[in-house]
């Protein structure tokens, strides 16, 4: 047998002088059909499957490769006893099956291998990813963990968690009353968002048909198309397209202009959107002097502001103005941060002086620097820099931000109390002309009564549009009206103004009078219409003499003086507004039922109601007052179902129709229809002429009712709200601050038309007159509670003075210890 074995070995010399041969051939020997070679058979398939492991390690590209030499003397010894076993057959035959076998084992081997490399590479792969997106996650999260560590370390034991979309002060909606247009909004909120994924998947993830996707693109291309409208309006408005002013000459050499502080603009004319709003009018501001401008929605108050602000409206160089506008940025900025920035020169000073005294104190003895900052020092004492933050945190103060409060970033306050930081700003600075446009608007009443006491001691000049006849009682020394695109001033506060008003609208209607008999004369006596009013105008005027016509002449070609207009005089006609709400029938009580009701908007905002029950039914006549973040308008919410109970019930009578009216409702008017299309949408019982005579009982002008809402002021879309929730015919009105957008006649008509209604009502407001002429119940929202005010108004004011005198003593006195 052992020559055999030789001669077996001298006849195949291939497999030892051959080792680049692949191992496939070595490591897979010929399995034999003999039951008792059973674990020789075992052998090779452990020997094969190893092999086709090392095969896949050495493709693999990972860098640890398997050691390829260990399998061979395994695979040697099993066949040297897969020898041994066999002494008794034909070697040589052997031999020879076992190469024609080999043979075609590696062709079907090699078949199989390669599928089971495939799939193993793809699992491989899919191994590797998952791996992959495992790191950066784990990297991610490492990352956040010490982002979190870092702020925690950084921020104080009383503030909450980081969060740039958290809102903390203020209700989630609680945005800022604003005059601007629907496009200018719409672009300052737009952001760049991800990649649209909408068109080629559903909101699960799948492909979508191709039908599907066509459809969809329509969709987005007609959006696109509405989209660049928007955009092209928004920059319109934006940089003033729609407004055209333009004004007397000015020599900007002339000395007395340059260095006036007075404003004096013999003519001026403002159009929007092709209406004139102003025509030849004379705009005379003294400094010092506090001035209300009034006149009816939509006659251009705000607009006169704004072009002021845009200076398209030229002013002397002396006069710097501030027009509050906009809320601050929401960032990490403190509140009284906010509010000392607005000085800019003073706030520059002392980042200066921290970068001088920082580089001393590293040991820089330049004398250039050691100057520089003794000037520094100068400039601050001179501007009193000390007592500035002392000065801002009261104006805080007055305006509703408590200690903790001011410390606090904006970010975590809502619009509203981010237009009194700006409100605040404006009041640090200390501007020479101040422009206010609605203040009250973004106040409670704590804080009206805090800045009216302001005002009157302000020094500079104020020009403040308002709606709130307390607020310009206590504050204007001086009335600007429009009246027939005029601006015509009236000494005195708004009372004043209203007795010297009627006493020229009586004046006006005489001569008015006088004017037509006299006309009518002419036309007896044959005289044309034409002749008839020229003689009636020169009969008005005085001739002046030949000197005074030529230096009037010469003043109106140089453009410092308007020419005198020769019409004649229009009839007076009174400003009226009638506000109604429909009769309804009654409803069984209860109408509506609050059972111990806990509520919280999140977890990170404070609870604002905690087991509060009451009633309301149709005879409930209830006014809310109480200071900002209290819940006011929370607890309109929760009566109309805007927002749940986190605990307890709100229950309705099934039949209720409520008539809800606030700042949001306004905004969601569709911009693209005019009032008329809206409501004969929203009711398609009224015909067009009904709904026209609705409008024009609301004091929407004619012109109006055909024009877009996009077109129209906060004031005419209040009207078409307004006009929408008398069609409504509800059983109970929930109205949330009615007189933002209203002008001070149109308020008077909501007083009647309130006491006249039949139904229930209740109304959220700071409005002082109409708290004091409405025939309802004082309801006082504060600490988590709603409660019932039975001695009145006045005394609530009282107390509410009272108690800020109080505070303020306080805060004063623990100021003074910590300097002391």
């Amino acid at each position: 047998s052992f020559a055999n074995f030789e001669e077996s070995s001298e006849e195949e010399p291939e497999p030892e002088p051959e080792p680049e041969k692949s191992e496939e051939e070595e490591e897979i020997p010929q399995p034999v059909k003999k039951g008792k070679n059973k674990k020789k058979n075992k052998g090779k398939k452990a020997a094969a499957s190893f092999a086709n492991f090392e095969e896949s390690s050495e493709e693999d590209p990972e860098p640890e490769p398997e050691p390829e030499p260990e399998p061979e003397p395994e695979i040697e010894n099993e066949d040297n006893e897969a020898d041994e076993d066999d002494q008794s057959s034909d070697d040589g035959k052997k031999k020879k099956k076992k190469k024609d076998k080999k043979k075609k084992d590696k062709k079907k081997n090699d078949e199989s291998l390669d599928d089971e490399e495939k799939a193993k590479k793809k699992a491989e792969k899919k191994a590797r990813k998952a791996e992959k997106e495992a790191k950066k996650l784990a990297k991610a999260m490492a990352k956040l963990s010490t982002n979190d560590d870092e702020k925690k370390d950084g921020e104080d034991d009383g503030d909450v968690e980081d969060d740039e979309d958290g809102v903390f002060y203020g209700a989630p909606d609680d945005k800022a009353w604003t005059d601007k247009s629907h496009a200018i909004i719409e672009s300052e909120n737009k952001k760049d968002e991800g990649p649209d994924l909408s068109l080629t998947h559903d909101a699960d993830g799948k492909k979508l048909s191709n039908k599907e996707r066509k459809r969809r693109m329509k969709e987005r291309d007609a959006a696109l198309r509405k989209a660049e409208y928007e955009k092209s309006a928004a920059l319109a408005s934006a940089e003033g397209a729609q407004f055209a002013c333009s004004q007397t000459a000015i020599n900007e050499n002339d000395p007395q202009w340059e260095n006036s502080v007075d404003i004096n603009v013999p003519s001026f004319n403002i159009s929007a959107a092709g209406k004139v709003l102003f025509q030849d009018a004379t705009l005379n501001i003294a400094h010092g002097r506090r001035y209300g401008l009034v006149g009816p929605n939509g006659r251009g108050k705000s607009t006169l502001l704004k072009m002021i602000a845009s200076r398209d409206l030229i002013l002397p160089p002396r006069v710097d103005f501030l027009y509050v506008e906009q809320e601050v940025v929401a960032d990490n900025t403190p509140a009284v941060d906010a509010v000392l920035k607005a000085d800019k020169t003073r706030w520059g000073l002392l980042e200066e002086e921290k970068l001088l005294s920082k580089a001393i104190d590293e040991g820089d003895e330049d004398m250039k620097k050691l100057d520089r900052l003794q000037e520094v020092y100068t400039e601050l004492n001179s501007m009193n820099a000390d007592a500035a933050e002392a000065k801002a945190r009261r104006i805080l103060y007055g305006l509703g931000f408590d200690v903790e409060m001011q410390t606090k970033p904006t970010k975590m306050f809502s619009g509203g109390w981010r237009m009194r930081i700006s409100l605040a700003r404006a009041l640090f600075v200390e501007p020479t002309l101040l422009m206010l446009d609605e203040p009250t608007n973004h106040l409670d009443l704590n804080a009206v009564i805090w800045l009216e006491d302001y005002l009157t001691r302000w020094k500079n000049t104020l020009f403040v549009v308002s709606h709130d006849q307390d607020f310009l009682n206590s504050i204007c020394d001086e009335i600007l009206h429009i009246e027939d695109l005029k601006l015509i001033s009236y000494k005195g506060d708004y009372d004043q103004f209203k007795n010297e008003q009627a006493t020229r609208m009586k004046q006006q209607a005489k001569a008015w009078e006088k004017q037509e008999k006299r006309l009518r004369e002419l036309k007896r006596k044959g005289q044309s219409k034409a002749k008839a009013t020229e003689a009636v105008i020169k009969s008005k005027k005085r001739e002046p003499g030949a000197r005074s016509k030529k230096m009037h002449n010469d003043a109106v070609a140089s453009g410092t003086a308007a020419a005198e207009i020769t019409t004649l005089i229009k009839r007076p006609r009174e400003y009226t507004v009638q506000l109604e709400f429909t009769e309804v029938a009654e409803l069984s009580r209860p109408v509506m039922e609050v059972t111990n009701v806990h509520f919280r908007y999140s977890e990170k905002h404070p609870v604002i109601f905690d087991h509060i029950d009451f009633g309301i039914d149709m005879d409930s006549r209830i006014c809310v007052v109480g200071p900002n973040g209290a819940g006011k308008s929370t607890l309109l919410k929760l009566l109309t179902g805007e927002v749940d109970a986190s605990k307890g019930d709100v229950r309705r009578n099934p039949r209720l129709r409520m008539g809800i009216y606030n700042q949001h409702f306004v905004d969601r008017l569709p911009m693209e229809k005019t009032p008329v299309e809206h409501l004969r949408d929203r009711f398609q019982d009224e015909d067009y002429q009904s709904i026209r005579n609705r409008l024009g009982r609301y004091g929407l002008e004619g012109h109006a009712h055909e024009v877009i809402m996009r077109d129209l002021s906060g004031g005419q879309k209040a009207r078409v709200v307004f006009v929408d929730l008398s069609l409504q015919r509800p059983h109970i009105l929930l109205l949330d601050e009615p007189t933002n957008n209203l002008d001070i006649e149109t308020i008077d008509a909501l007083i009647e038309a309130i006491n006249e209604f039949n139904g229930g009502i209740v109304v959220v407001s700071h409005d002082q007159r109409l708290i004091e002429h409405c025939e309802c119940d004082l309801w006082v929202v504060e600490k988590q509670a709603v409660t019932k005010w039975s001695a009145g108004f006045d005394d609530y004011k009282a107390t509410l003075l009272q108690e800020m005198e109080e505070k303020i003593g306080k805060e004063n006195a623990i100021r003074q210890e910590k300097l002391a």
